[in-house]
């Protein structure tokens, strides 16, 4: 197995270096950066496999980098560092695309456990699910979602897909009209390891929905209430 590359991006520098000297004794190759703009760089020149990333942040926030890296390298996993522990700046994040979120302070075991968990999820990608017949464009609705760019298309029109709304519509396409349970859908798109709630999954659905009313397409996805969601294509 490669070595998993990591870039971490936090300006406090005893948090920085405790961090990296955690990562690299856990055998992952790890890239520090002391502020957003140096991140933001190194993220144009490099590609990694996770990218954890302080909120708060001099000359660019995570925020803004979180979504750097969505519009440049989907497959790129990304966790949030927040001292913050208000819901809506966790629901935030989500929202532009990052894979989990850690609130400060946390230990040591419990972020190493949340990389592995997120390290083993993409590795599995969807399970139970044979995804290498899926041809390039599903038709979801009037729209379709193309793998191979990440992006929702209709009518000449496009919108970008993070990874886990690809994941979640590849499901809506392998199981046309069957009702997807909440628990489901975290199990295959996020990993049985997955330590976050249904919210999360709730937050990305309305996320995919705004994308098809942008491009003026019917929204393909029912709510099912008290169970979970169904493709009415």
């Amino acid at each position: 197995m490669s070595q998993k590359r990591i870039l971490v991006a936090e300006d406090d520098p005893h948090i920085r270096t405790g961090l990296v000297d955690t990562l690299e004794s856990e055998g992952y190759k790890v890239t520090s950066a002391h502020d957003g703009k140096q991140a933001s760089s190194l993220l144009s020149q490099e590609t990694f496999d996770l990218a954890l990333l302080d909120i708060m942040m001099p000359g660019k926030d995570g925020y803004a980098l979180c979504q750097e890296v969505r519009a440049k390298s989907p497959q790129t996993a990304i966790v949030l560092l927040t001292a913050k522990s208000q819901e809506i700046d966790k629901v935030l994040g989500l929202k532009l695309g990052a894979d989990d979120y850690i609130t400060k302070p946390f230990g040591v075991q419990e972020l190493l456990a949340r990389l592995e968990a997120i390290f083993r999820r993409l590795a599995a990608r969807i399970p139970a699910d044979d995804k290498t017949s899926l041809p390039t464009q599903l038709t979801i609705g009037q729209a379709a979602a193309n793998r191979s760019t990440y992006k929702l298309e209709y009518e000449g029109r496009e919108a970008p897909l993070t990874e886990r709304e690809l994941k979640l519509l590849e499901q809506f396409y392998l199981h046309p009209g069957e009702v997807l349970n909440r628990n489901t859908l975290l199990d295959r798109v996020w990993g049985i390891e997955y330590y976050g709630t249904t919210r999360t999954l709730d937050q990305h659905i309305a996320q995919l929905r705004k994308k098809f009313a942008k491009l003026g397409a019917d929204d393909p996805i029912e709510t099912v209430h008290g169970v979970g969601y169904r493709s009415k294509r």
